[in-house]
């Protein structure tokens, strides 16, 4: 990201977030904890349709996110009119709004890349080092990890690796669960650990704390979860099998793979060095996907009507004329649309997109009504009482606020106020702070089954069955099944529990003084 774009959205987040706080409160029958009860029923919902009906639609969690909210609305005393316009307050929040825009963009580059044969390159490359099904998943979690710590966005590598590296490990025989499990690992010590990332700008920024030192002195916390990830991953890959790939279907894949696939390597490595130069994500990732179109036609890997396509009816008057150009196909009238790699892998995401915008509304809505204070509070007031327990409760506290807010920055910007309130009154230094904050906030955003990193890697996977022939249905993921395979969230979770708890990696203010806060 440029250091003014960044300064731009990190401002503009604080600004609505103190906006927020005065405007009218909501008040609800039963008090404040009434207002967690949208986001309480839509989570109840997510466990009932995806893990006790094993129902695989994302339009139906829409559907329960928005029967929540016409429940919630019915215990808000007085006028609705406020709970309405917080509904609309939340799905315009800039932080939702730039999750979904950089899934449209990723989801656009990784579908280019794969219809010019990426997935192919990666098979045969498997193929030659030997790469076999038990070390597949670790090697995964490894390279999604250096992609997201490099482009600074978790979302945008699930994305990736979901679309391209899934199905190649899932050709070779490897655990299909584990494999989407290495890659949410991957993104959560990428998003954790980039310089570049949303989540660590905002978790030094609201600590006023500088980002070179946020990122300096939570290595050793990222380090030590991911080499304990990676380990796990090595273990489990060799015990656990996957699915069954028909023998011909397989050999005929790794027979036609073809290495040239490989030269998508270019087109990210030109979105890595992009991001890394301090580019915004959106502007790299454009630049990859405009070096995979050219690589594409120049190399012959795809044409351009399979990466853009107007399917015209053949009886329009206009349609023998037009017939002639690349990104024109006549078909029969029923069949007319547009098509190829840059539409398809846009729009993948669109029901995933008005479901991020409600649960944001939802979690307005808790803020707005008092819950999310409730709960804050009580946890405060009641439970922080020494050093100890006040560095668990910011564990706990940002743990419970990614539940129930499903983007990471969105949970982060909400619950930063009380992590520094509570920090400053135990004398803790604004790195530790950050730490806490931005660690678990990004680990939990890759756990649970309604959590955005989760979700964004749901819809692609969702789509391999058309894709690949040899893709069935039983060998896509459901999100209820990944969620004890997210090693390093977990991990990392963990981690800082006993950091809280023993005192590791403590340091109070007086043992290191912050530099200036720099947004880069």
């Amino acid at each position: 990201m440029s250091e003014e774009s960044t300064d731009t959205e990190i401002d503009a987040e604080l600004a609505q977030a103190a906006a927020a706080q005065d405007q009218p409160e909501i008040e609800f029958y039963g008090g404040k904890w009434m207002s967690t009860l949208p986001i309480v029923l839509f989570i109840v919902w997510a466990i009932v349709q995806s893990g006790v009906l094993r129902i695989s639609d994302t339009t139906g969690l829409v559907a329960g996110m928005l029967i929540a909210l016409i429940v919630g609305m019915l215990f808000v005393k007085g006028d609705w009119t406020t709970y309405a316009n917080t509904i609309f307050d939340g799905m315009t929040q800039r932080v939702a709004a730039t999750a979904i825009v950089a899934w449209l963009w990723a989801g656009m580059f990784a579908e280019t890349i794969q219809t010019g044969g990426f997935v192919s390159g990666l098979v045969w490359a498997a193929d030659v080092f030997n790469v076999g099904p038990a070390l597949f998943p670790a090697v995964v979690f490894i390279l999604a990890g250096l992609l997201a710590t490099g482009i600074g966005t978790g979302y945008g590598t699930t994305v990736a690796f979901t679309t391209l590296v899934f199905p190649a490990g899932v050709v070779l025989g490897a655990s299909p669960e584990l494999l989407f499990g290495a890659i949410l690992s991957g993104a959560a010590f990428g998003d954790n650990l980039a310089p570049v990332s949303d989540t660590t700008i905002v978790s030094a920024v609201t600590q006023e704390s500088d980002i070179g030192g946020v990122v300096a002195s939570r290595f050793k916390y990222a380090i030590i979860a991911a080499v304990l990830a990676f380990i796990g991953y090595l273990i489990a890959g060799s015990m656990m099998s996957g699915e069954s790939v028909s023998q011909s279907a397989q050999s005929l894949f790794v027979a036609n793979s073809n290495p040239l696939g490989l030269v998508h390597l270019v087109s990210m490595f030109v979105v890595i060095i992009t991001a890394v130069l301090g580019r915004h994500i959106i502007e790299a990732i454009s630049w990859g996907l405009i070096v995979a179109v050219v690589l594409n036609l120049l190399l012959g890997l795809a044409s351009l009507s399979d990466m853009l396509v107007f399917q015209v009816s053949e009886q329009f008057g206009l349609a023998q004329s037009l017939s002639g150009l690349p990104f024109i196909e006549l078909v029969a009238p029923a069949e007319t649309g547009v098509s190829g790699s840059i539409y398809s892998g846009a729009a993948g995401f669109f029901p995933l997109a008005i479901l991020v915008l409600l649960i944001v509304a939802g979690s307005r809505i808790m803020i707005r009504g008092g819950g999310f204070d409730a709960i804050q509070d009580w946890l405060l007031n009641t439970v922080a009482t020494s050093v100890r327990r006040a560095e668990t409760v910011m564990v706990l506290v940002t743990a419970t606020a990614n539940a129930m807010i499903t983007i990471n920055t969105a949970a982060e910007i909400a619950v930063a106020p009380y992590i520094a309130r509570l920090g400053e009154k135990f004398n803790i230094n604004g790195y530790r702070r950050a730490n806490i904050l931005d660690a678990n906030t990004t680990a939990l955003g890759y756990i649970f089954p309604w959590a955005g990193g989760v979700l964004v890697g749901y819809a692609q996977i969702q789509n391999l069955p058309g894709q690949f022939d040899w893709f069935t249905r039983s060998m896509v993921v459901e999100p209820i099944d990944v969620w004890p395979l997210v090693f390093h969230g977990w991990l990392l979770f963990g981690v800082f529990i006993v950091a809280a708890l023993t005192g590791f990696g403590l340091e109070y203010v007086s043992d290191r003084e912050s530099t200036e806060v720099t947004r880069v």
